[in-house]
């Protein structure tokens, strides 16, 4: 398909009739195939229909979460649900005529077992019943999206949804970053009820899916779903176990250093975001110019990610700055019919900015490489515990070109980098164990949601403090994360991924193209193969595997406390 700019590529409601027919066609040329050819030519022809089929609805979406008030969009995705459920039972048919396609060996062969393991998976985790249900849970993430998206409030004469109001919270003036914490807070705590009614009804409604599947809890359907068959819920309870052994007691004393720095009698939540008396670094530039400081630097760094951002320039594949009805928080989607990564983002004028021009891109990075490398697009992008490390460890490899970013300022942001990539790893273990706990007592009312979450995060963040705030001291602050309402048990992989990436890091500080190469292999690697062996594809320890957390971490704990 001829590229086109982001702005320039239509939209049109995706075909399903012709899909419906395409399934059908294709499930029963895969069982009837006399030779491995026929068979492959037909799920090649399906890949192009559904490549297409996709890359409408992804426009669909990102032109929804760009702006949450478009009625037409939202009332596009509205109907997209509705269809796609409907496909469900076709596709399954499909899949059950892979899997058991006469040729699957052959197919092995070429692209390896781990395509019929997702396609086995998917036969476990897929079922007609479902597709109320399916169709209702969109529903409610798109309404929690539209609801958290236009909340407003006023701070100091000015209208302020949540990104706006996190940049106050990182003034040097205690009393505005209290003000604007309160304000934060209260919110939340405007919309809290929708938020928990939204919850509750999704904690049900995928209990009761997993439930009609035969799955004892939706915990097991989640890890199914998310194409864990590596590890288990047990394994992951241990991960968690060594950041709160290993990884807890050290940010408890950077925060007390920080409390020294900032001169104050006891660190406050509202002080966190403030590392250093004089201010945090901040970027310099309008967005325009962070976006070629960004180009320049990708250029420089290789020849692969020079192609990739130029390409991503070139068709303006970026949608970056905070407006109101524009959705929280940022991604990085796909437009396969195009070959094309797309970066979605909200700045706000902190050091988050140039985060997204590293992390998203690095995402986006390994897109562009797979999609033009990868001939079986379900095998291009691999789980997110692999896809994290991608975008992660871009953030470390980044450091070189940060002065052009943040000037005289550049030591205090790299400085800052690393104390948030060590800090945040206990809050990840807390969404995590969070998540286990709600879907292990579906039953939970509300408050004892919260409660479970203030026990837990006063396990993992013993020094977090809400200076009273009745509202987050009763365990409100679980509901500011939206991986908990959009994507189930997908947060912990963050944590599982930055090991990757300060071992990178760690690399890189002695054997720079060594640690490069290591993670180009791993992102050309795409999903081609389970966890464990992309880990060895990639050069990285196992972070399951006792003493993996210290001996990744080590060094980034040692140099944070030489720099601050």
């Amino acid at each position: 398909m001829k590229m086109l700019a982001f702005k320039d590529m239509p939209y049109a409601r995706p075909d399903m009739d012709a899909m419906k027919k395409a399934l059908a066609e294709t499930a029963e040329k895969l069982r009837t195939a006399a030779a491995y050819e026929e068979a492959r030519a037909a799920f090649f022809a399906l890949q192009e229909l559904e490549e297409h089929h996709f890359t409408l609805i992804s426009l669909c979406s990102v032109r929804n979460t760009i702006d949450t008030t478009d009625d037409f969009y939202d009332g596009e995705m509205k109907w997209i649900r509705e269809q796609s459920a409907a496909l469900i039972p076709l596709r399954k048919q499909y899949q059950e005529a892979l899997a058991a396609c006469p040729h699957r060996a052959a197919f092995e062969a070429e692209f390896g077992p781990q395509l019929f393991r997702l396609v086995d998976a998917s036969l476990k985790t897929t079922d007609e019943r479902l597709m109320q249900d399916i169709i209702r849970e969109g529903e409610l993430t798109n309404q929690y999206q539209k609801d958290s998206a236009l909340a407003v409030t006023e701070f100091r004469g000015e209208k302020c949804n949540f990104y706006g109001l996190l940049k106050h919270m990182e003034s040097t003036d205690r009393d505005e970053r209290k003000e604007a914490f309160e304000a934060w807070a209260g919110l939340y705590e405007s919309i809290s009820p929708k938020l928990d009614a939204q919850y509750d009804e999704l904690v049900h409604l995928r209990d009761g899916m997993a439930k009609k599947l035969g799955f004892a809890s939706y915990t097991e359907l989640a890890y199914l779903q998310r194409r864990r068959f590596d590890y288990t819920q047990e394994d992951a309870a241990k991960f968690r176990a060594q950041i709160k052994e290993v990884i807890t007691p050290a940010v408890a004393r950077i925060r007390e250093r920080q409390r020294e720095l900032l001169g104050v009698d006891k660190l406050r939540y509202y002080d966190e975001a403030l590392l250093f008396p004089e201010g945090n670094a901040d970027p310099i530039g309008t967005m325009e110019k962070l976006v070629a400081k960004a180009q320049r630097m990708y250029r420089e760094m290789s020849p692969e990610t020079g192609e990739f951002f130029d390409f991503m320039v070139d068709y303006h594949l970026f949608d970056l700055e905070t407006r109101p009805g524009k959705r929280m928080g940022g991604y990085m989607t796909r437009f396969p019919a195009y070959k094309a990564p797309f970066i979605f983002s909200n700045f706000n004028g902190t050091s988050a900015d140039v985060d997204v021009l590293t992390h998203e891109a690095g995402h986006a990075f390994q897109g562009y490489l797979a999609m033009r490398s990868i001939p079986v697009s379900m095998l291009s992008g691999s789980t997110s515990e692999i896809n994290e490390i991608h975008s992660m460890s871009m953030e470390h490899f980044a450091y070189p070109w940060m002065e052009s970013f943040f000037g005289e300022n550049c030591e205090k942001y790299l400085t800052a980098h690393l104390i948030g990539a060590l800090a945040v790893l206990p809050y990840m273990a807390c969404v995590d164990e969070y998540q286990h706990r709600v879907y292990e007592k579906p039953d939970m009312t509300a408050l004892e949601r919260r409660a479970v979450w203030r026990e837990i995060e006063k396990a993992y963040m013993p020094w977090r403090d809400y200076d009273g705030n009745a509202f987050l001291e009763g365990g409100g602050f679980w509901m500011q994360k939206q991986h908990i309402f959009l994507y189930p048990f997908y947060y912990i992989d963050y944590a599982l991924a930055q090991m990757g990436a300060f071992h990178y890091y760690g690399l890189m500080k002695t054997d720079r193209p060594k640690a490069w190469a290591d993670y180009l292999r791993l992102c050309r690697a795409g999903g081609t193969k389970g966890y464990f062996d992309l880990l060895k594809e990639g050069g990285l320890p196992n972070p399951f595997e006792p003493g993996t957390v210290e001996a990744c971490v080590g060094h980034v704990i040692r140099e944070i406390e030489e720099r601050y």
